[in-house]
């Protein structure tokens, strides 16, 4: 493992910090100062300014209701961060984002190395939406959102659509585009009342309690990136 990935790992710092440290001299593996670049493995000794640095944090890996009005944003002087919301002992970070008017499922892990895998459109990876708009939706309506909506200068692509109720809907998407939903909609004149999401890939929302957080399970892990065995 690349020794700044180590250190940000311990929770002690960020990697680009961790770059920094190194670069000062400040690090040394098994009694050498380190340098940039350099490569640890299980059962060396790190120390920064002499004092050593506890092994790599374990990852973890949550899911969480996110309430109406928080922030899907790390930076802590932002009212309502999603990191000082759930207070976490690691440093954990989202997985993608939700915007603060919406409420629902969101990930949040402190291993920075799935994050693009996740979030990669090419992957195809499904999000899942329950909505609530002003008016009763129509068949036109349910037509025109699944084949695909002209938004911010690109065609939206295909998603799969269906009416829960006279005022709900529920939509599939593979794509994330900024307010994708809430902008789709206002192209055939309905306002988003709620939109709450539901499902990532093979997680699901569940039972979850708004604010309400749980560790993913083995098996969740699995089907959420299954090409990877290092969960």
């Amino acid at each position: 493992m690349r020794l700044n990935k180590y250190i940000s790992e311990t929770g002690v710092c960020s990697r680009r910090a961790a770059d920094q440290w190194i670069a000062d001299g400040r690090v040394s593996v098994n009694g050498q100062v380190a340098e940039l670049g350099t490569r640890v493995a299980g059962g060396d000794r790190v120390e920064v300014d002499g004092k050593p640095i506890g092994g790599a944090s374990h990852h973890v890996y949550l899911a969480l209701n996110k309430p109406v009005g928080i922030t899907c944003t790390t930076e802590r002087h932002i009212a309502g961060n999603i990191v000082d919301f759930i207070n976490h002992r690691e440093r954990i970070f989202p997985i993608g984002r939700l915007d603060k008017d919406s409420e629902g499922l969101i990930l949040l892990t402190n291993n920075g190395d799935i994050v693009n895998e996740i979030l990669r459109a090419k992957n195809g990876h499904e999000k899942e939406y329950v909505v609530t708009v002003d008016r009763p939706v129509t068949g036109d309506f349910l037509y025109g959102m699944a084949h695909g909506v002209e938004i911010l200068g690109v065609r939206t692509q295909p998603c799969r659509v269906r009416r829960i109720a006279s005022n709900v809907f529920g939509i599939i998407l593979t794509q994330g585009l900024n307010r994708q939903i809430r902008r789709m909609c206002a192209v055939f004149d309905y306002q988003v009342r709620r939109l709450q999401r539901v499902r990532i890939i093979n997680i699901k929302l569940g039972e979850l309690r708004p604010g309400q957080w749980r560790d993913l399970g083995a098996d969740e892990l699995r089907g959420l990136l299954p090409d990877r065995q290092d969960w």
